[in-house]
């Protein structure tokens, strides 16, 4: 590769990941990238983009290590215990992110934070997971990426892709690996998003907001144009889809429980109770589809 002056010289860790990322994203699907000069600049910006697999942070560090940059991720802190990986993490300046306890998220925005204002890449997904959209459209996102972006005056740089959920389907019942026929991976890589007036309004929660949905939404209309397809004007919400499943499960478990004991004691008295009793059973599907929210309701 070609010493550019935004050429991020690796370590003999990234030399092994590349060794092993490389032949991998080329064996698992045919990557069509779009824009990828955009990329190579020099100083710290953050990169925001859509998360439809697992395997995306994959397609990701190759392209973004191919411009001639170092990624550095917001991932899940569980993934450091691994042996070999958790090193390979380490090791490449990646952003452990913990779920919980006291401030947790805070810690690695800080880190985040730190890391742009020294230079660096910063790569983040901002629905924080996989998205759980039936359609694969992007969800509802996390009001951290608005907090890191309202963090400094650095470009923040959109990346949509679509195709590696065809590869792997994470959070599917059955067969999730479809590595044949190779599939294409379509990456596009976006202008920087104009932030200049919310940079100016104090940093509030206001603010955070507003920028979290600006992003949100410049991902989601870029997503649109490589899926040749309307977006759609309400986001899924991951947490209120799990409150209405678990809410129906509830519901579900009283009826069973309750037809139980109405046969028990119809078997008790007559035949005739214990038969209309076990009428009164019902099928529940846990509702899904109300946890839509517009854009103007994303975030809360």
């Amino acid at each position: 590769m070609a010493r550019s002056p935004w050429y991020e010289k690796g370590n003999a860790w990234l030399t092994f990941c590349q060794v092993v990322m490389y032949p991998s994203a080329f064996l698992l699907g045919r990557k069509r990238v779009v824009g990828s000069d955009k990329l190579s600049r020099s100083g710290g910006y953050l990169l925001v983009a859509n998360h439809i697999s697992h395997l995306d942070p994959l397609y990701d560090s190759v392209v973004v290590r191919q411009a001639g940059r170092v990624p550095r991720f917001l991932a899940k802190a569980s993934l450091w215990k691994a042996p070999v990986l958790g090193r390979a993490l380490a090791n490449t300046e990646q952003i452990p992110v913990k779920r919980s306890g006291a401030g947790a998220g805070q810690a690695s925005l800080e880190k985040a934070t730190a890391a742009l204002r020294n230079g660096k890449l910063v790569l983040i997904y901002p629905e924080g997971t996989v998205t759980r959209d039936p359609d694969h459209w992007p969800m509802k996102p996390r009001p951290g990426v608005g907090a890191l972006a309202l963090s400094g005056d650095f470009p923040v740089i959109p990346m949509a892709h679509w195709g590696t959920h065809q590869v792997y389907s994470s959070y599917v019942e059955g067969r999730r690996f479809h590595p044949l026929p190779r599939k294409d991976i379509h990456i596009v890589i976006g202008d920087p998003i104009d932030l200049t007036e919310l940079r100016s309004r104090p940093v509030d929660t206001r603010a955070i907001r507003d920028a979290t949905l600006l992003i949100m939404n410049a991902l989601r209309d870029m997503v649109a144009e490589i899926r040749h397809e309307p977006a759609p004007t309400a986001y899924f919400d991951l947490k209120k889809s799990e409150r209405l499943a678990s809410r129906q499960a509830e519901k579900a478990a009283a009826s069973a429980a309750a037809v139980t004991g109405g046969v028990g004691t119809g078997a008790a008295g007559t035949g005739a109770a214990g038969t209309g009793a076990a009428g009164t059973t019902e099928t529940v599907t846990p509702a899904v589809g109300g946890a839509q929210q517009s854009g103007d309701e994303a975030i809360s």
